[in-house]
């Protein structure tokens, strides 16, 4: 898996702007999770689709990025979290062990 580091607040309006040409996924972790542990083994383990770029989140470091996502695309705060962007929005999000793969390549072809 080939994660970008979601590591400030100015990276969100970069997402939102790649977004309209390129689907952007956000997977927020949480690092004291086991479930959020789970979910990123599994994601690690699945084939990472090419059109898509994948941003990591450490959100016991990066708190105020994850709540400023909330904000920005309109989403309830839960972690372990996916957002998908594109053009601009949040076209899909799943929390916990809802999280899958198959689920965001489903999403992103919709």
């Amino acid at each position: 898996m080939n994660w970008i580091s979601l590591q400030s607040e100015a990276q969100l309006e970069d997402i939102r702007e790649k977004s309209v040409s390129r689907p952007q996924l956000i997977f927020k972790h949480s690092t004291r999770c086991p479930s959020s542990a789970l979910v990123k083994s599994r994601l690690e383990r699945a084939a990472q689709p090419e059109a898509i770029d994948f941003y990591y989140l450490d959100l016991i470091s990066f708190r105020p990025i994850s709540n400023k996502i909330a904000e920005t695309f309109f989403v309830e705060h839960e972690s372990p979290q996916v957002l998908l962007i594109r053009n601009k929005e949040c076209v899909y999000d799943e929390s916990h062990l809802g999280i899958t793969m198959a689920d965001i390549i489903d999403a992103t072809a919709a």
